[in-house]
């Protein structure tokens, strides 16, 4: 009996450990991936307070911080102005060009999927295939296209052309479709369909089912896309940059661009700052929905 009860204890000692080491080496990996993931961050902070405007001599800690770069972005120092560039307008532009995208993308986006998931027409699974295929090639290969394309639109409707934000809006609607399509339907698909078949018996129509009964239950995944869209568009600076050519037009990205264009007179510490403060509305959207992100993108890929 005594060697089975030494036994065990040997067991039981050696479980504690191996949880123990367990805990440990997760530990240690989630501390390498914050810290590989906070040190971008910091230095970008500590860059936007440091006053010498360079990053070769760049530490964590600079040696004269200031706020500077913060009066130079704003243009509230009288030794150094940017001239016509101001950067509110670009944060101003990107936030509509965004938002308007978001607010048009999402309505699209819902009815479409509500015809694919609800509705049995003819082509419907050959043109579900189709918006999952054009997903597969980046954007850029079709750079030179969409910028063909929004030229000869302009020639003909002005509004629509180049250095237009409708022009840029209507690229970013075509872009994000196809994804936003199959994320919204896969998430409808899993709301059960006797809610539309109770609801056409007492006299609904399919309009009334979907605006009364099913686009209350979906508030967690056009959440999700209508983040995903505004992220996306915010942050984007090839497609702007090619399509837009007026520095008053300008969205954020492409106008932070213009801090760095220089080949002798790069203003790092302008760019960091400006970039701080172009993160700040995400930040916000992330942290006030961010439980809502989680419910819809997991409940959207239960079913396809």
């Amino acid at each position: 009996m005594s060697n089975i009860a030494q036994t065990y204890k040997r067991l039981r000692s050696s479980q504690k450990f191996q949880k123990r080491f367990g805990v440990a080496i997760r530990l240690i990996i989630a501390v390498i991936l914050i810290a590989f993931s906070i040190f971008p961050v910091l230095w970008i902070v500590s860059a936007s307070f440091d006053n010498a405007n360079s990053l070769a001599t760049q530490s964590l800690i600079p040696a004269n911080a200031g706020i500077k770069n913060y009066q130079r972005l704003f243009n509230l120092d009288p030794n150094f102005s940017f001239g016509e560039l101001n950067y509110w307008t670009w944060l101003w532009n990107s936030i509509k060009v965004s938002g308007i995208n978001t607010v048009l993308g999402v309505s699209i986006t819902t009815i479409a999927a509500y015809a694919f998931s609800r509705l049995r027409f003819k082509g419907r699974v050959p043109i579900l295939k189709s918006l999952l295929l054009i997903q597969v090639f980046p954007n850029l290969l079709a750079l030179v296209a969409v910028f063909t394309l929004v030229s000869s639109i302009g020639n003909i409707v002005p509004a629509l052309g180049l250095n237009t934000h409708t022009g840029l809006i209507m690229v970013y609607l075509g872009g994000s479709m196809g994804m936003n399509i199959w994320l919204v339907k896969g998430y409808m698909d899993t709301i059960p369909r006797d809610i539309d078949e109770s609801a056409h018996v007492d006299g609904a129509n399919d309009w009334q089912v979907f605006t009364k009964l099913i686009l209350p239950l979906m508030r967690p995944i056009l959440v999700t896309i209508g983040i995903l869209s505004f992220i996306g568009t915010y942050g984007d600076f090839l497609m702007a940059r090619v399509l837009l050519n007026d520095s008053s037009k300008y969205t954020l990205m492409v106008g932070l661009q213009l801090f760095t264009a220089g080949q002798f007179d790069k203003k790092w510490g302008v760019f960091a700052a400006g970039a701080l403060i172009g993160a700040l509305p995400i930040m916000l959207l992330y942290f006030l929905l961010q439980d809502q992100i989680v419910g819809g993108l997991t409940r959207g890929a239960v079913k396809g």
